[in-house]
């Protein structure tokens, strides 16, 4: 009897299970091609085992993380009593061959068990302190299907209270695989519950606790692989297929503009949810709706309509619900549709158009009578768009949805792909971004200023600063090329720091040379925005130029020009030995060529830029300067480093109006003005734009005090260097 119950329900249950898994692997498989995903193998496992074994990206919430590792552990080590379970349906005096009874091996199964039903507890506690109907928007389960995770939650509970059982009753009976050992402390605890029954009530627990335990476990691989859950068997997939740069980097996705455009139809990006490319699909189904991304994102933060887990829930239930529609096109058939009541694809009582939607099941679809497959991937409620405009421009690129993400989901690359297809296709950005556009297209730059402006911070400086003209090579003795970038050269508070990193060189005796005004824009906001043609037309040019004058080593201020030489050049042809200014300062100041003598009593917390720290993982250097100047006194901000909170620049929304919620860079400067700080340092023009103006609105609000500063580490190292003034001798009165 036990063979023909658990053999029944485990064949419906594969059936039911494996034709999903079968409906999923076709689904994803028509994405676009996408390539380098399996490149530099060796990496790749260290990583798989690093974030998938270690639970690396987990444990940096220590408590959630703990929780996660012990659960999946537990799952893996369980898998041996699942073994065992199977094995009891042919004998009762089955264990597995060589190793199965021993009696470390009843340890570690009942360690783990209890592990994980700690592990259940604290997410339980976790979700109850977070629940969203209380929290709403501060919640990171807000938007959530937050009903099927406790589903999930009491299906593992239930599979291993029924194990603990049926392990009890064996004990009771001898049928445990490792013998009556105290070893196995959990089984023998519960088998003292039922040291008093008869050995024949014993076998009847044990048999029916035991194909209780096979009915669970197969209800649950059922139920994963229809939910949010299906992350258990995706999550290591995803993390082996993900980009591997250092950090963040470069966007993921590079088109070749020109053969695209010499295509009949070229795909520039992406404009619907086939477009996207495989790995993005995979993506989209892996999300595990943690919420952990959402919780970071600056745009959510301050009230804004993106939410990083929001999207891509909406990209999976869009791309679930045009499932039937995909894979017929593709001469395939229509798939399954997975049944309302347990994927929850129905209609919810409110729309998500801004700030999430209530909890529902497993997908979201338009008002009845309008077929997904003619839903516009980007577009209003009205329209009955997958995502809404402001959804999509909200956006700073500031990557901690991806830093934070534990299953390695690129949502930055999916947002700029989408943003694409509206900027070179639909011509659809916001009106502001188009003059930014006309600057760089006109005059390099996007401040849209002369180019012949682009020396003039140089005036007044005491040294002569060299300058590559047209044609002209290095010279020899020139060690780095210094990249100005747009904002150091024209914005008037990013010029002083330029000034300042000059002066510091000079000091050093570091020569250097600037491109003067052959100069131009990395084409970095261009690229941010979605106009990846102008992006690669202007870097196809500062490439053409830096070649021909013989560039290998570049010095930046800015971590945008930054990110785009060091990082996003290279697919171009560009590949040059780049460094942040904080990087060589760092050096320099190491090697006693710079030696900060003149203290600067003063509170400094430190911001770190987005594309410096997240994007390149550049976080120690800044702060080992500032550490190096007498009199400072750090004050570390609570999100920091990983976890800093973007000023709002970022994404090309330097030039774009905040019209919704809350200024990025007043919530950022809040932060460091709670610390009392009589500067606000940071190591990107961009960000001294934008906190120099978020404080400057509270000094006149009366919220700041007026010393406040604003400065790049750069000025306060150049502060340090000048020899302090001796105060004057009193003189002796006469007489």
């Amino acid at each position: 009897m036990r063979i023909a119950i658990g053999g029944a329900i485990t064949l419906i249950a594969l059936a039911v299970a494996g034709r999903r898994v079968f409906w999923l692997f076709r689904l994803i498989r028509s994405g676009q091609p996408v390539q380098g995903r399996l490149d530099d193998l060796p990496k790749r496992i260290w990583t798989e085992i690093s974030e998938v074994g270690g639970q690396r990206k987990l444990l940096k919430w220590s408590v959630p993380g703990i929780a996660h590792l012990f659960t999946f552990w537990g799952f893996t080590i369980l898998l041996l009593t699942v073994i065992e379970a199977y094995g009891g349906l042919f004998g009762d005096d089955f264990h597995i061959p060589w190793f199965g009874h021993w009696a470390a091996i009843g340890f570690l199964e009942d360690f783990f068990s209890v592990a994980v039903l700690a592990g259940l507890a604290a997410f339980t506690i976790i979700r109850i302190k977070n629940a969203p109907a209380r929290l709403e928007r501060k919640s990171r389960f807000y938007g959530s299907h937050t009903g099927p995770a406790w589903v999930i939650l009491s299906l593992i509970t239930a599979v291993v209270v029924t194990l603990l059982i049926y392990r009890g009753a064996q004990y009771n009976t001898g049928n445990l695989p490792q013998g009556q050992t105290k070893w196995a402390f959990a089984s023998y605890v519960v088998s003292r519950i039922f040291s008093g029954l008869s050995h024949g009530v014993n076998e009847d627990i044990e048999t029916a606790f035991l194909l209780l335990n096979i009915a669970v476990i197969m209800g649950f691989s059922v139920l994963v692989v229809y939910s949010k859950h299906l992350h258990i068997g995706l999550a290591p997939i995803n993390v082996v297929l993900k980009r591997e740069p250092v950090a963040l980097g470069p966007l993921g996705s590079t088109p070749d503009i020109e053969k695209l455009m010499e295509e009949d139809e070229p795909l520039v990006g992406v404009g619907k949810v086939e477009d996207f490319t495989w790995k993005a699909m995979l993506d989209f189904a892996t999300c595990t709706e943690c919420g952990r991304c959402q919780s970071q994102c600056p745009a959510w933060n301050t009230g804004k309509p993106l939410s990083p887990k929001l999207l891509i829930m909406d990209l999976r239930d869009h791309l679930f619900a045009k499932a039937p529609y995909l894979l017929s096109t593709k001469g395939e058939t229509e798939g399954e549709a997975a049944p309302a009541a347990v994927t929850g694809v129905e209609q919810d009582a409110h729309a998500h158009a801004h700030h999430g939607v209530p909890e529902s099941g497993f997908g979201r679809v338009p008002e009845p009578g309008q077929p997904q497959v003619d839903r516009p991937l980007v577009g209003t409620a009205e329209e009955g768009g997958v995502i809404d405009p402001d959804v999509l421009w909200s956006c700073t690129n500031c990557g901690a949805c991806v830093e934070q993400c534990p299953v390695d989901i690129e949502h930055v690359d999916h947002i700029v792909d989408m943003r694409r297809y509206q900027v070179m296709i639909e011509s659809a950005f916001p009106s502001e971004a188009g003059v930014m556009l006309r600057n760089l297209e006109n005059n390099g730059n996007p401040w849209g200023v002369s180019q012949r402006t682009r020396t003039e911070w140089t005036e007044g400086l005491p040294f002569e600063v060299r300058i590559i003209d047209d044609g002209e090579r290095i010279p020899d003795d020139v060690e780095y090329l210094y990249w100005v970038g747009c904002a150091g050269a024209i914005e008037d508070r990013a010029k002083k720091v330029a000034r300042a990193f000059a002066e510091l060189l000079h000091t050093a005796g570091v020569e250097f040379a600037i491109l003067g005004t052959n100069e131009s824009c990395t084409g970095d906001p261009a690229r941010r925005l979605g106009n990846e043609y102008l992006y690669q037309e202007m870097a196809k040019a500062n490439i053409e130029l830096l070649n021909s004058a013989g560039v290998k080593k570049i010095v930046a201020t800015c971590p945008h020009c930054f990110n785009s030489l060091a990082r996003e050049y290279s697919s171009l042809g560009g590949e040059y030995e780049v460094v942040h200014h904080t990087q060589l300062l760092g050096k320099l100041v190491e090697e006693r060529k710079l030696v900060p003598i003149t203290p600067i009593d003063s509170s400094v917390t430190y911001h770190d830029p987005c594309f410096l720290g997240r994007h390149n993982k550049v976080y120690t250097p800044p702060r080992e300067i500032l550490a190096a100047i007498p009199g400072i006194r750090g004050q570390e901000m609570h999100r920091c480093k990983e976890r800093g909170f973007c000023c709002g620049a970022g994404g090309a929304r330097m030039w774009m109006e905040e019209k919704i919620g809350k200024r990025v860079n007043v919530d950022r400067v809040e932060e460091a003005l709670g610390l009392d700080p009589d500067v606000v340092s940071t190591a990107c023009p961009f960000c001294i734009v934008m906190l120099t103006d978020a404080v400057t609105e509270k000094k006149l609000s009366g919220e700041a005090k007026e010393s406040v500063e604003v400065l790049d580490v750069s000025q306060l190292l150049a502060r340090s260097l000048v020899p302090a003034t001796p105060a004057a001798t009193p003189v002796e009165p006469v007489g």
